[in-house]
């Protein structure tokens, strides 16, 4: 194993280094990508039904602030800042009923009159106030209250005959929230939505299959268009075909990211169609366009893979909620990526390519994801001595990184479009991961690594589809720890691969291992349960190498993404115990975690 610890990565005396002339990368002008931007896709404010009920009160407005490092006020009244502003937000509020439920909590507001406006108008104006929930006597209390709190969310699936004018109306609210925010090159915001779509399989309950669209474009465009629900329609093939209209219509541009597929029962990346029909070239080309992201990792549990499609990953069982079948495994983003080889080798093209991303999906408004600061991931699961045992399963999760040339909506949408994106359960590492043919172990050392990273290959999110003779690819990586956070364990290579017998495969290489080791030993465990700490005694702060893949085929289909893990670390739960004085509670619930970031694939293709 070649490695290299970068504890200051500009390496001194290497020999000066000429970039080629001939060029696998349009980046030639140095026009590339030197800066990564943090934001989020996926937050809710009090305009999603299943955020108010659940007791948030935070508008848009409030949301933005927060994310751009403003004190705000929490729906139960405490102050709260974020560490580190966010680059760029996404409010992603339920398509379905939006802005219902705040009209209702004022006696129907300017709701149109019909039977379910009648019918849970009480039930809203009567919620308890969330202060008095999260301030309860004893966890018995708490829980009396949590459940009255949840009880209402049949509101939310109500018939309200919402017309055009009241839709708008709140639409318009959307936007312009969104536009008064966005400050081009400082802090960017999108105009965007949640698509809650819904499968439904009998003899079980109806499983997620939601989608997040971005608008690249303000006002003008989306002002044009009403958000898409599932009350229109649950199937993504007719999202699809109302974003094609919106494009058509404006010539605008828009995007979906799917989420939560590890809670899809398997329909996320089943290889047929919602209406069970098998795939065609043409459903293949669409559904790669409108989704070339994915997020892999948020509140609601990881994505990237489960145990029991990557059995051998020793890492694999990650913030894993609930226990899904082999079937429902392959809705993670792993056995998706390996499935897309298949239908690429059978269709020419391969509808599960798209770079991974996390996001918080929080409902709270609090864009929050930092384990020893964590505001929960809805109003009931902000700060309490009771949310550990109510909320416990709940991750600290996560952030979206974009390789970007600037913090612009347009600059941003290019790049999640050209999957130049990866996912961060929370920590801000940075990770730049290029593949070519020609990089050599200096370069990885290079303080201008990037520019010989375009020059001599390919971007996370791209494909190289050349194989000069027999030779292997050879991948350029470099990932730095969160100034923040916790120090490096190691960084992996995860690959997947399509053999000549149309068998599908995956493996996982260490390619960097920290503190010298050569084999694959645990880096060991500085955590302290007791005072909620760790140490970055162990790890390196910085790894990077070139690494060469020893069991290429030049003829097989392979993608190939970073995966880096950060030391053992405190989980959000050890944060709240030492806090609240919570004793005997360790062996309960998990306490320790190991945190992480996945970049976006590149893929190879034989010619």
């Amino acid at each position: 194993m070649t490695r290299l610890v970068l504890g200051v990565f500009f390496a001194v005396g290497l020999a000066s280094y000429t970039v080629a002339s001939e060029t696998y990368s349009p980046y030639v002008d140095l026009s590339y990508p030197t800066e990564v931007y943090w934001g989020d896709t996926h937050l809710h404010s009090t305009l999603s039904h299943d955020a108010f009920h659940m007791g948030n009160r935070l508008t848009p407005d409030d949301a933005y602030r927060f994310a751009k490092g403003e004190t705000v006020e929490t729906s139960s009244g405490e102050p709260v800042r974020l560490r580190r502003p966010l680059d760029f937000l996404m409010i992603s509020d339920h398509a379905e009923n939006l802005g219902v439920l705040p009209q209702l909590a004022i006696g129907g507001g300017t709701l149109p009159k019909s039977e379910a406006r009648e019918r849970w108008m009480a039930t809203i104006r009567d919620l308890p106030a969330l202060r008095d929930v999260l301030r309860s006597d004893n966890y018995e209390a708490f829980r009396r209250g949590y459940m009255t709190l949840a009880r209402a969310s049949g509101a939310r699936h109500g018939n309200y005959a919402l017309d055009e004018k009241f839709q708008r109306s709140i639409w318009k609210e959307v936007i312009d929230n969104a536009e008064r925010h966005n400050a081009p090159g400082k802090f960017t915001t999108f105009i965007g939505y949640e698509w809650s779509a819904t499968v439904l399989v009998p003899g079980k309950k109806g499983f997620m299959n939601h989608r997040n669209v971005l608008f690249e474009g303000g006002a003008e465009e989306a002002n044009q268009v009403l958000p898409y629900s599932r009350f229109d329609s649950s199937d993504p093939e007719d999202l699809w075909t109302y974003m094609q209209a919106f494009e058509d219509k404006t010539k605008g541009k828009v995007l979906a990211i799917p989420h939560n597929t590890n809670l899809s029962g398997g329909n996320s990346f089943k290889l047929s169609t919602y209406m069970g029909s098998p795939f065609t070239i043409a459903y293949a080309k669409t559904r790669s366009y409108w989704e070339p992201i994915a997020e892999v990792t948020q509140r609601k549990g990881d994505g990237e893979t489960h145990p029991i499609a990557s059995p051998t990953d020793e890492f694999a069982d990650y913030e894993t909620m609930g226990n899904p079948s082999l079937m429902e495994a392959q809705s993670y983003a792993r056995p998706a990526l390996r499935q897309g080889l298949g239908q690429q080798a059978a269709l020419g093209v391969n509808p599960f390519k798209f770079g991974m991303i996390g996001s918080t999906d929080a409902h709270n408004s609090l864009a929050t994801s930092s384990e020893d600061n964590y505001w929960g991931s809805t109003a009931t699961g902000e700060p309490s001595r009771y949310r550990i045992l109510n909320s416990a399963g709940r991750a600290a999760s996560g952030y979206a990184a974009v390789w970007a040339t600037e913090n612009t909506r347009e600059a941003l949408f290019n790049a999640m479009r050209r999957r130049e994106v990866y996912a961060s359960t929370g920590p801000r590492i940075n990770v730049r991961f290029f593949g070519g043919w020609d990089y050599a172990l200096q370069d990885a050392t290079r303080p201008d690594l990037a520019q010989l990273g375009y020059a001599k290959g390919v971007p996370m999110g791209s494909d190289l589809t050349t194989a000069p003779s027999k030779k292997a690819p050879n991948f350029l990586i470099r990932a730095v720890k969160d100034p923040d956070g916790a120090n490096l364990d190691r960084v992996q290579v995860i690959k997947g691969w399509l053999d000549n017998k149309g068998k599908l495969h995956e493996k996982v290489y260490n390619v960097i291992l920290s503190d010298g080791r050569e084999n694959n030993e645990p880096v060991g465990n500085t955590v302290n349960l007791e005072i909620a700490s760790y140490t970055n005694s162990i790890g390196d702060p910085a790894l990077a190498t070139v690494w060469i893949d020893p069991d290429f085929n030049k003829d097989e289909l392979a993608f190939y993404y970073v995966r880096v893990l950060e030391i053992p670390t405190p989980r959000w739960t050890a944060y709240d115990a030492v806090y609240y004085g919570l004793k005997d509670i360790a062996d309960r619930v998990p306490m320790i975690t190991q945190e992480r970031a996945y970049t976006s694939p590149i893929w190879y293709t034989p010619q």
